[in-house]
């Protein structure tokens, strides 16, 4: 039988000690997991230079031990592949790297993405920016001051969404000012959240941010970030409902990775959990094809295969929407019409 690893983690409320409770040393995430001995898993230590290894134990917790190929791990566990040069893949995939101000990105004509924070609760080795200039682009006051001026002077935006990073790395109360600084905007109709830390670590959702959430005038949307059923537990579950007893609404997207999810079988499971967790599928994104990442990578022509085949196994309505985001297009692509039409 797997053995999953057993950590003692702190209370639902203590989301800032569970934080800092990190694993920074893949040799000592290959240690816990009891896969030390793995010499492909080993050569792969060197590229936390690249790129930062960072991975709650609370995370951790729902790893397989003796499992170098769970899925869980697979996200977060540096590799060999990411030192190579792979045609193709750029630091910068989707043309971000020129915000209107300080972290803004006006990409979308009725919305625009603040960067409220540029660190994260994991470093996720796929990430589309994991090469992106956020020393240039902090997440204090008076980067969000020059914002909001600039969203309050353009009336197309109806949406802001909030992104980094990840936004809910901000404290409470810096979330509460910057809502309340958004809900004086008149133009503006809806907040969207973009966010892992409530799957990575639940606690995220304290008291007070869904009391904030559900007096806001705006409308509310969190779109969580899970790529694997296995990483929803109890914890996310009820998290979810407080969240949605509240008035958000819940939906979810995915990164097609390939020996993580490229499976019609591991998309249904992943699905159902979430619609038994009250959080709706919503986008399946391929790879961004960001340097470094190219291992992950699953072809078009695979992709659409997949989703073909998870349209047998569950309801429409469990099938979230295959797309591409395209650097300078207006809207994401979608890859999953010819499907949908079938």
């Amino acid at each position: 039988m797997a053995h999953i690893v057993t950590l003692n983690t702190p209370s639902r409320e203590d989301w800032l000690s569970q934080l800092a409770d990190v694993i920074t040393d893949p040799d000592e995430l290959l240690h816990l997991l009891k896969i030390d001995t793995f010499p492909d898993l080993l050569a792969g230590r060197e590229a936390r230079r690249l790129f930062a290894l960072r991975v709650p134990r609370a995370f951790v917790a729902r790893m397989e031990q003796g499992n170098p190929d769970d899925p869980l791990l697979r996200q977060v566990l540096t590799a060999q592949e990411e030192f190579i040069a792979a045609p193709g893949f750029t630091t910068d995939p989707l043309e971000e790297q020129n915000s209107v101000v300080p972290g803004l990105l006006h990409k979308y004509r009725n919305r625009a993405l603040l960067l409220v924070k540029g660190g994260c609760a994991v470093n996720c080795r796929y990430c589309f920016r994991r090469h992106f200039p956020y020393a240039d682009n902090q997440g204090n006051k008076r980067n969000w001051k020059a914002a909001l001026a600039y969203i309050a002077a353009h009336p197309e935006l109806d949406e802001i969404i909030f992104s980094g990073g990840d936004p809910l790395m901000a404290k409470d109360h810096e979330l509460d000012w910057l809502i309340g600084e958004l809900e004086a905007i008149e133009h503006l109709k809806r907040l969207r959240i973009h966010s892992r830390l409530p799957i990575v670590i639940p606690a995220r959702i304290t008291d007070g941010l869904v009391s904030r959430l559900a007096r806001s005038r705006l409308q509310v949307l969190l779109v969580n970030h899970i790529n694997h059923a296995r990483e929803i537990d109890d914890d996310f579950r009820a998290a979810m409902a407080r969240l949605r007893h509240a008035g958000v609404t819940l939906l979810n997207q995915s990164v097609l990775l390939k020996g993580v999810n490229d499976s019609a079988p591991a998309l249904a499971a992943l699905s159902n959990a979430l619609f038994d967790a009250g959080v709706m599928p919503y986008y399946l994104h391929v790879l961004d094809k960001v340097q470094g990442a190219a291992h992950f990578m699953v072809s078009d022509d695979d992709a659409r295969r997949i989703v073909r085949e998870l349209l047998s196994l569950v309801s429409g309505y469990l099938v979230p929407r295959l797309a591409r985001e395209i650097g300078g297009e207006p809207s994401k692509t979608p890859l999953d019409l010819q499907l949908r039409q079938q």
